[in-house]
């Protein structure tokens, strides 16, 4: 269905997660207050989705699972904000634990809750306050190369039926002749992220936040240049934190073209790269707030 095509355009979230909602409740009236940056990667959208869904089992006395509950939220932005959007935001806004992240299996919906075990770390995110205007095909473009990847690797692998059977890189080179350069570096940087990231949750685990940081790092350069989802006010971002004491790692967040970065760093020194970035990132004017894993 299409049916967002209500002004001001942010109703059609809330119309859709009232529609999705198993229950009809008529004749209500909300307040709405938020502190998460619009329009900048942060998934304020599955935030207000969550809330409004949430208000209604309080209104209701309904409640669903937190998986039903996520799906009900992605389907109301994919089909009344015509926002075509996976199920990680949603997920996380409605799953989250205070201390800890969360390792989503987008396949399965399985969750497990990693705890982030010191105390003395921070996430610094700094809001770039650019976006460039899309042309609205860089989504659908990137899903059809990742699709004729996969497609690729499943005509010379056929035990292979989606990107989480590949293991390591050597398929993904088998084919390399087969696709574009272009098309073979989107490829590799999904199978890249997704052996990133079970890496991370691991490296948490074992409070290695070195190792953890560095994963950041190297997803950040994989978006930028083979995913090629940054922007140069970004990868800006990001090289300046890396210079700062303290400091673990960095990298966008969000679907990229301008937005957030997010940043690992000891609490004593979020101060230090906050101003570090506010003397020398030039190219706007940035908005920085330090955060840690909260309550969903």
């Amino acid at each position: 269905p299409t049916h967002g095509k209500v002004e001001p355009y942010w109703e059609n979230y809330l119309r859709g997660v009232c529609a999705q909602f198993p229950q009809n409740k008529q004749g209500f009236n909300a307040y709405l207050t938020s502190n998460v940056p619009v329009g900048g990667g942060l998934s304020s959208s599955a935030a207000l989705e969550v809330a409004i869904y949430t208000l209604l089992e309080k209104l209701t006395g309904e409640s669903r699972t937190l998986v039903q509950k996520s799906q009900d939220c992605q389907k109301a932005e994919n089909d009344w904000a015509n926002v075509p959007c996976g199920i990680m935001d949603q997920s996380i806004s409605a799953m989250g634990q205070a201390g800890h992240l969360l390792l989503l299996d987008c396949q399965s919906m399985e969750t497990r809750h990693v705890e982030m075990k010191n105390h003395d770390v921070c996430f610094v995110i700094t809001n770039s306050n650019v976006k460039h205007s899309l042309t609205g095909s860089e989504y659908p473009t990137r899903r059809k190369q990742t699709v004729d990847v996969l497609n690729a690797v499943k005509a010379k692998f056929p035990e292979v039926k989606s990107f989480r059977d590949i293991d390591g890189m050597d398929k993904i080179d088998a084919i390399k002749g087969d696709v574009d350069e272009e098309t073979y570096n989107r490829g590799r940087h999904v199978i890249g992220e997704i052996a990133r990231t079970l890496a991370f949750a691991k490296d948490l685990e074992a409070n290695d936040l070195k190792a953890a940081g560095q994963l950041m790092y190297d997803s950040h350069w994989s978006l930028s240049k083979d995913f090629e989802v940054s922007t140069e006010e970004l990868d800006n971002l990001v090289e300046i934190a890396a210079k700062v004491k303290g400091v673990y790692g960095s990298r966008m967040t969000g679907g990229g073209f301008g937005g957030c970065t997010v940043t690992l760093v000891d609490k004593s020194r979020a101060d230090d790269l906050i101003k570090a970035i506010e003397a020398q990132y030039k190219m706007g004017t940035p908005t920085c707030f330090s955060s840690e894993a909260g309550q969903g």
